[in-house]
């Protein structure tokens, strides 16, 4: 997956671009605390880790299980962190990000899957119905029924555990999906969900979906500088982003590097940004580089 790219820090920062929203580093209002900076690292390598063939140890944890679907290339796998009492489902992205994003399967289709609430449930009872990009949703119906056996037995063992979802690129849009059917068949357990260049995947209902399944404050949807993929469908094809977007808007002075946006379409975060697509920003998020360290499966 990936190319390799050059780019200077300078090229990257959008504090010395001339639009006119982005924030600056000595604004006291800007920047999240270590903790959830250490968080979106650690998530960063799960997601990184799930586009190796092989990952046995993810983050030095018990691999719990790896899928593949052949026909769709899906692929991730579920580990367990004992030492934080956790699970954590990894989505891996595409090896050809552009071509599925603008092809015919851009349409959008029912929210209708493995363990997903029925259309006509009171999560789901509301003016519209959620609708996401069928492309992303076949992904995840591929592999949903074997994610949800595994993570059944493991919460059988392990009731008290937390689940978290991740992916980069479109293994966020399948998390995205998948962290609804998991909230749904299992209720009450404690979600998160870790999102990395993540396309727009559904509609407005679908983003109001995983905002009260998960709640905002465990949903970080996260963007690097300048990536283009989360702008790259627009919404004026009926597409919206979920809630909480975090913006990693300069590489320098983490964790104040890092903007907490309000809604799921802040034009004062990464939207202000006209999208280009599949760029240098892309491949890598909190300085991690993406799909190409073997060292956070071991």
């Amino acid at each position: 997956m990936g190319e390799d790219f050059e780019v200077s820090t300078d090229e990257l920062d959008v504090t010395r671009w001339p639009w006119p929203h982005f924030p600056r580093v000595n604004d006291p209002s800007i920047g999240v605390d270590q903790t959830t900076y250490d968080n979106l690292v650690r998530y960063t390598k799960y997601a990184s880790g799930a586009y190796q063939v092989l990952c046995p140890r993810p983050m030095g944890n018990a691999l719990v299980a790896q899928f593949m679907d052949l026909v769709t290339s899906t692929q991730g796998f579920i580990a367990r962190d004992d030492q934080r009492e956790e699970l954590v489902i990894a989505f891996r992205g595409t090896t050809d990000v552009t071509s599925i994003l603008v092809d015919m399967s851009i349409i959008l289709v029912p929210l209708k899957g493995p363990g997903l609430p029925p259309l006509n449930s009171s999560l789901v009872a509301r003016s519209a119905e959620p609708r996401v990009h069928i492309g992303f949703l076949v992904a995840f119906q591929t592999i949903a029924q074997t994610v949800l056996d595994k993570l059944e037995l493991q919460l059988q063992v392990h009731p008290s555990y937390t689940v978290v979802v991740c992916g980069h690129s479109l293994g966020g849009a399948i998390a995205s999906i998948a962290s609804a059917a998991i909230d749904h068949t299992f209720p009450g357990k404690s979600i998160s969900l870790y999102t990395f260049g993540q396309p727009r995947t559904g509609n407005p209902a679908f983003a109001e979906l995983v905002e009260g399944a998960l709640g905002v404050e465990n949903v970080y949807r996260c963007v690097h500088l300048i990536d283009g993929v989360p702008t790259m469908i627009p919404t004026n094809l009926g597409y919206q982003h979920f809630a909480t977007e975090y913006w990693e808007f300069t590489e320098l002075g983490p964790p104040k590097n890092v903007k907490r946006c309000n809604g799921g379409e802040d034009p004062n975060g990464s939207a202000s940004i006209p999208s280009t697509g599949v760029n240098p920003a892309h491949w890598v998020y909190f300085r991690q580089p993406i799909a190409s360290d073997p060292t956070v499966c071991h």
